[in-house]
């Protein structure tokens, strides 16, 4: 028999683990410490029971948890890009698909910023705190534009897969997919496998979700028990001006653009995205979370995969929005801490640079600070001011990359709509996904 409340139970299970990790972790930090107190003896060692709860089980288990997910990214991304390509019925598609997910992630990215520069510059948060930071932070230097676009083309595909290199991934499974569909019978042939190997991954997909509030409660109690919350007692204004910030565009400018873009309901889609942007804020990685993405794109929203495959990934790759607005506060608060006036024109250049390097970063490690890090270079800003931030920087990331998933799931239906591709039937429904029968993870047909 069919359980309505499937969905809703998976949602509170995980939201209850997530609050037990935060109470465990916040006991283990009043009771105990990391230096031996409240030790005992181990076939002859010495143990300390913070340590062997804290970096032992807590961490195994979450670490387990967030490797299970990133295991499925690669397979998960080029298996359902290759059946979404190889579908198309107009090579047109993939042209118009791109160049609408692009401009409307650049689009929400550009609001991301304007936003915080206009908030920061109103709350001024870093006024009257006068630090100097006595400590170096270096960057990586990020790649040009033109390096980024050679980079997207990748020599060894394995070797691609191998490290996770998403763009250039995208890029081969989109062209396989396009031969494959080119191929004639044998590319049908192939096709039909590759709808089974989807069917699978997701299926897995689904058991991972059926354990997840294990792993977020083990995430949650280490992260709770290891968080200096004296570290951002000095920044609490930058911090809460960020979360609302962060708010604001999630609740806010998501839903506006989706109402005005594709006339859709937007209280359904933040409804439905509660699942993954639960996942988003314990893993703080779009990557790891974005099997449970797809899935919520797919079977709560009703978006074709041919839609879902390229936008969804790409957006975990590329969309930077959260990053963007912690950008744009952090040049603020730095230069009213090193009291250095910015004009117009340094703002709008932060806007241009932050917007521009969404995309020419993708796939860079340390993505967020090496944006941010090109963004203080581009005005005068001292980059070692980034030290400044750092402490609280962990939590704010576990926000922003929740705001991120939701941004990936409204310009996905945003696009769906535009090209005809969005079950609008599953869109209004607020129980699908969640019925036995919506578990079989089937492709939706194309609308006629």
């Amino acid at each position: 028999m069919a359980n309505p409340a499937q969905k809703h139970s998976l949602t509170t299970r995980i939201f209850f683990g997530m609050i037990a990790g935060i109470i465990i972790g916040i006991l283990l930090r009043t009771l105990f410490d990391d230096s031996g107190d409240f030790s005992f003896g181990v076939f002859g060692l010495n143990v300390s029971t913070y340590a062997l709860l804290v970096d032992g089980i807590f961490n195994i288990i979450g670490q387990i948890f967030i490797a299970s997910l990133q295991m499925l990214v690669v397979p998960l991304v080029f298996i359902s890009l290759v059946c979404g390509t190889c579908n198309l019925s107009e090579p047109s598609k993939l042209g118009r698909l791109g160049g609408k997910s692009i401009l409307l992630y650049l689009l929400t990215t550009a609001i991301a910023i304007s936003l915080a520069i206009t908030f920061a510059i109103i709350v001024s948060p870093g006024e009257g705190i006068n630090l100097q930071a006595d400590v170096d932070f270096s960057a990586n230097e990020a790649p040009s534009l033109a390096q980024v676009i050679i980079d997207m083309f990748p020599t060894n595909p394995i070797n691609a897969m191998a490290e996770g290199n998403m763009l250039q991934i995208i890029v081969f499974a989109v062209l396989f997919g396009v031969a494959m569909a080119m191929a004639g019978s044998a590319g049908d042939r192939l096709g039909k496998m590759f709808e089974d190997l989807n069917k699978v991954v997701m299926r897995l997909v689904t058991i991972l979700m059926n354990l997840a509030p294990y792993g977020v409660f083990a995430l949650m109690a280490k992260l709770s028990a290891t968080i200096g919350f004296d570290t951002f007692a000095s920044l609490v204004k930058y911090f809460f001006l960020v979360l609302f910030v962060l708010a604001v565009h999630g609740l806010v400018t998501y839903p506006v653009l989706l109402k005005v873009l594709s006339g859709m309901n937007p209280l359904m889609l933040l409804r439905k995205m509660r699942d993954a942007a639960l996942f988003a804020f314990s893993t703080s990685s779009s990557s790891a979370t974005l099997p449970v993405t797809l899935e919520t794109a797919r079977n709560k929203l009703g978006i074709n995969n041919s839609v879902s495959s390229f936008t969804i990934p790409l957006g975990a790759t590329i969309n930077m929005d959260g990053t963007a607005i912690m950008q744009g506060v952090a040049t603020v608060f730095i230069a009213q801490v090193y009291a250095v006036d910015l004009s117009v024109g340094d703002y709008l250049m932060v806007i241009l640079t932050a917007t521009l390097a969404s995309i020419g970063t993708a796939g860079v490690p340390g993505v967020g600070l090496i944006m941010l890090a090109m963004v203080l270079q581009q005005v005068g800003l001292p980059v070692e001011g980034i030290a400044l931030i750092i402490g609280v920087d962990r939590l704010l990331d576990m926000t922003r990359t929740a705001v991120n998933v939701t941004g990936d799931c409204t310009v996905a239906t945003i696009v769906a709509k535009s090209e005809g591709e969005l079950d609008e039937a599953r869109y209004n429904d607020p129980d699908a996904g969640s019925r036995e029968e919506d578990v079989d993870f089937e492709d939706f047909e194309k609308n006629k």
